[in-house]
């Protein structure tokens, strides 16, 4: 019986050895598997094209899926799982915008990477015009992050020297994330600060790497951007964002055309620059370009080509692109208006984690009736994810509405009490305002139920609530 691997080779070779390298990565480099995922994907639909005589005019990878399944090259069921290891590449570009943790990043790698060999199998008689030979799937191992590191340090190979880096990386940004959320709710395990650390492993390999490297180079710039290393050096971080960009890499053509866009250190604001670079990367479909492309043309007031870039950045899984494209069809923006599409692409955004879609959605669940999706239980999680990753005081607020009126099914005077003080703690004027009355009206509503209540534990929570709100306003 053949393995995985040895069944995708023989599906393909070119495709065997893309499918080869991705597994590779997964316990070392889980962000690169998926990225190599979703060139697999492209190279996978650009065969099936060919085998039907097709041409797409379209470079984005969700246009051409869709093509695939509009000239019935493949059903439904194939486009679905297409669609879903598209989505699971684009997590690989930005795994902390998705708020994964190390585990689930790997365990989504795993998972990805199994699907994939399904695919091709499923896919097999349509190039082949046999069944696909029976296989079996094994599970990765450790070997190959063994020979990346031994590459990275005995050999000074520069690939893996820049993968090394990019495992670091993901490792520090998902570990910042953990530290402000316990540094938020007051942890004492907020002060081990091992991001710092990751960090500065990172930003050691990616500058051994970025001479012979381009997207090392890349990284090389971010690292001296955010100060890795322990010390920002924007001037030079600049530098090697231009390089990078000079050279043709996506990501630093997407910064590069970002910093022309609204300025850097050293880079004047310049819309043709912004637009030069910008549009290379969406090109190469890179979600970010495509979005500020939009956002450029928006300032513009070209809202045609603002909603055609945006759509664009929202096809290929931007989770920030496919909030404001559901602003910009609910309003009709560059398109014609139409709400239910514009609630779908909200709740594609909110279930992707875009903080601003969370609480929008949740929002929407606990105060109309006809909501897409009405769920309590999805919209709590919603407005306490906006609190964790965005610190949303709008969020705080709502829950903490929800919390005292018993929308949820329960009441819990200290949840909204301690929502309520920390939303106060982090409010403009403007939330102040809304804030106090709310304030007022559950310290009334907790002296009023302490007057007659009985239970001891009832008692004591209604104490503790009233101890968070004793400040005055």
């Amino acid at each position: 019986m053949l393995t995985d691997i040895q069944l995708v080779s023989q599906f393909s070779r070119e495709l065997g050895e893309d499918y080869r390298l991705a597994k590779s990565y997964i316990r070392d480099v889980p962000t690169q598997t998926l990225l190599q995922i979703r060139s697999f994907i492209h190279r996978l639909t650009e065969r099936l094209a060919k085998s039907q005589h097709l041409t797409f005019d379209s470079p984005n990878l969700y246009d051409r899926i869709e093509t695939l399944n509009r000239e019935r090259v493949i059903n439904v069921r194939l486009t679905r799982a297409l669609h879903r290891l598209r989505g699971d590449g684009n997590r690989g570009a930005h795994p902390e915008k998705y708020h994964l943790t190390s585990d689930a990043l790997q365990e989504l790698a795993e998972r990805s990477i199994e699907r994939l060999a399904k695919l091709v199998a499923d896919l097999y008689p349509l190039l082949h015009h046999e069944d696909a030979p029976e296989y079996q799937f094994t599970p990765s191992d450790a070997i190959a992050g063994r020979d990346l590191c031994y590459r990275a340090v005995m050999e000074s190979d520069p690939l893996a020297q820049y993968l090394v880096g990019m495992s670091l990386k993901t490792r520090g940004l998902m570990q910042k994330e953990q530290e402000d959320a316990l540094a938020d709710n007051g942890d004492a395990k907020a002060q081990s600060n091992l991001s710092e650390q990751s960090f500065r492993q990172a930003a050691y390999w990616f500058a051994q790497a970025a001479p012979f490297h381009h997207d090392a180079m890349h990284e090389h710039g971010v690292s001296l951007l955010h100060g890795y290393s322990g010390e920002v050096n924007r001037s030079a971080g600049e530098e090697a964002i231009v390089k990078a960009a000079k050279a043709g890499v996506a990501n630093a053509m997407a910064l590069l055309g970002y910093f022309y866009l609204v300025g850097g250190e050293h880079i004047e604001v310049s819309h043709s620059d912004a637009l030069h670079y910008l549009q290379a990367a969406a090109a190469l479909e890179q979600a970010e370009a495509m979005a500020n492309l939009g956002v450029l043309f928006y300032q513009q007031a070209d809202y045609v080509q603002a909603f055609r870039n945006i759509a664009s950045a929202a096809k290929a899984g931007f989770p920030h692109a496919q909030y404001h494209m559901a602003l910009m069809l609910a309003r009709g923006e560059g398109c014609q208006a139409d709400p239910l599409a514009s609630e779908q692409w909200m709740a594609e955004a909110a279930e992707q984690g875009q903080t601003d879609a969370m609480l929008y959605r949740a929002q929407q669940m606990l105060n109309n009736e006809n909501a897409l999706g009405n769920d309590f239980s999805v919209a709590e999680r919603y407005l306490r994810e906006a609190i964790k990753y965005g610190h949303s005081v709008p969020a705080m607020i709502e829950l903490s509405i929800a919390l005292a009126d018993g929308i949820l099914g329960r009441i819990d005077v200290v949840g909204s009490a301690a929502l309520l003080n920390m939303a106060r703690q982090r409010a403009n004027e403007r939330e102040l305002a809304v804030i106090e009355p709310l304030w007022q009206s559950l310290v009334t509503q907790i002296n009023s139920v302490l007057a007659i209540a009985d239970k001891e534990d009832e008692i004591a929570a209604l104490k503790r609530a009233s101890e968070l709100l004793s400040e005055p306003f």
